[in-house]
């Protein structure tokens, strides 16, 4: 078999963490007393690296970007809503596993934001690689996905990266990596469809029926 390799994102792709990263945001701005920023932008810097992040949603605030990160990692820390795996998640994990496939991580989160929450869900085990903004340049560079190819020796056109938002499709075009987005995060289905994914999914049940068609019936992911 050729080997394959699947590339998950984290936050909106495996994780349901979008909502209590927009929460977070809103009180970062409460804190340094900036204007408030709607929900849809708050969202459409995640994945990024966190300092970029606030230098993208703040920009005339570049210069207290990293002031800015440190308040919302102390936030983000002690606001209690509520993250959890998406269903099916480990489904899908266990049966890509059982076929042989390679499994890995690329996320805008921070090395310890990842590892924390790779220990809460229990997934730690089925990903041969994870690559953080603290190890590679932030996302939609291509850098992170070029780190997991190498040292995994996969080719481009043998992985595909999943994900939610447009900054996703953006690393993987960038990196030649055929993409498939999934709309349980921060994007809509018309705003992925945009970067030509090979298919948008809208459930964990539908990603495994594109990703594993002899298992499941792959006409459910149209």
């Amino acid at each position: 078999m050729t080997r394959k390799l699947i590339i998950f994102d984290w936050d909106g792709t495996v994780m349901d963490t979008v909502p209590k990263i927009v929460n977070t945001i809103r009180k970062v701005t409460t804190t340094h007393d900036l204007d408030p920023v709607s929900d849809e932008a708050s969202k459409s810097i995640i994945g990024l690296s966190l300092e970029k992040a606030m230098a993208t949603l703040f920009p005339e605030h570049q210069e207290n970007a990293a002031d800015l990160a440190l308040t919302y990692k102390r936030l983000y820390k002690e606001d209690t809503t509520p993250a959890v795996v998406f269903t099916g998640v480990e489904v899908l994990l266990s049966a890509l596993k059982a076929e042989g496939y390679l499994l890995a991580v690329a996320t805008g989160k921070s090395r310890v934001g990842l590892d924390n929450l790779l220990a809460q869900s229990g997934l730690s085990d089925y990903f041969s690689i994870t690559k953080t903004a603290d190890d590679a340049k932030s996302k939609p560079d291509p850098d992170m996905l070029q780190q997991i190819l190498c040292e995994l020796d996969v080719n481009p056109a043998d992985a595909v990266m999943v994900g939610d938002t447009a900054i996703d499709m953006q690393l993987a075009n960038n990196a030649n990596v055929p993409a498939v987005a999934v709309t349980l995060g921060a994007a809509s289905a018309a705003q992925l469809e945009k970067y030509a994914p090979l298919a948008v999914c809208e459930s964990y049940a539908q990603l495994q029926a594109f990703l594993l068609p002899e298992h499941i019936n792959a006409e459910l992911c149209q």
